[in-house]
């Protein structure tokens, strides 16, 4: 298969999950890269992977319906639906259904290694140490919500949404960068309602900015709870 011909393929599969590849990410960013012996769903699965690992901004074509109105941040329109499919990235997110300082608390008991069940405070081997123990955002990630998420779509626009049901795979356990497939999605004074009928976690991380996240979380949330330390 001729490289106009394979581009097509993968390029129908990617948009078969409301993703749309830029040509240029595509001609000269994955295809350089890939064996040509590679069998096609192999391929497809692959540009599937380093798209969803990617920063949209650089990697998806950015067309009226695949990114936000220009007056998304309208808050006179009391609300709207936007058809999409629009991709857009995780840069942030918080659990607006706990307060900060219990989730400091949360975060500050699984970093010792400590997990609570009622009452009980249980002590959880690390998984590094062998075992099967979550890592510091366990206690946390397992919250309800709802959630409130700062998400980015590929031309670099950020917006609110918020969670008004709960919508499987959202939660302060997901990874930074993951990508949200926006359809027929409501609007309302700028701040995108999600619900799980409109939107689909496809998944994925953006390694560097999610490392940069999850290591800055305790602090920002004890700034916003306007927290000291203790002397």
């Amino acid at each position: 298969m001729d490289s106009t011909n394979l581009a097509q393929e993968i390029t129908t599969h990617l948009l078969s999950r409301g993703l749309h590849p830029s040509p240029t990410w595509l001609t000269t960013t994955f295809l350089p890269t890939i064996r040509p012996t590679t069998p096609l769903p192999a391929l497809k699965q692959t540009a599937l992977f380093r798209l969803l690992a990617s920063d949209i901004t650089q990697t998806l074509q950015r067309t009226p319906s695949s990114v936000f109105p220009p007056d998304i941040h309208n808050a006179t329109i009391r609300e709207r639906r936007l058809a999409g499919p629009i991709a857009v990235q995780v840069l942030d997110i918080e659990d607006i259904g706990r307060s900060r300082w219990s989730q400091v608390e949360a975060l500050e008991a699984a970093e010792r290694g400590e997990t609570t069940k009622g009452r009980e405070i249980i002590r959880a081997v690390r998984a590094e140490d062998g075992g099967e123990g979550a890592d510091a955002d366990a206690d946390v990630a397992g919250s309800g919500g709802p959630h409130k998420l700062v998400l980015q779509d590929a031309q670099g626009v950020n917006v609110f949404g918020i969670e008004l049901t709960a919508v499987e795979g959202v939660g302060v356990g997901m990874n930074i960068g993951a990508k949200i497939v926006l359809r027929d999605v409501l609007v309302a004074r700028g701040v995108v309602l999600l619900e799980p009928g409109s939107v689909k976690v496809e998944g994925g991380k953006i390694e560097g900015v999610h490392k940069a996240w999850r290591e800055g979380r305790k602090e920002r949330l004890k700034s916003a709870a306007g927290i000291t330390e203790r002397g």
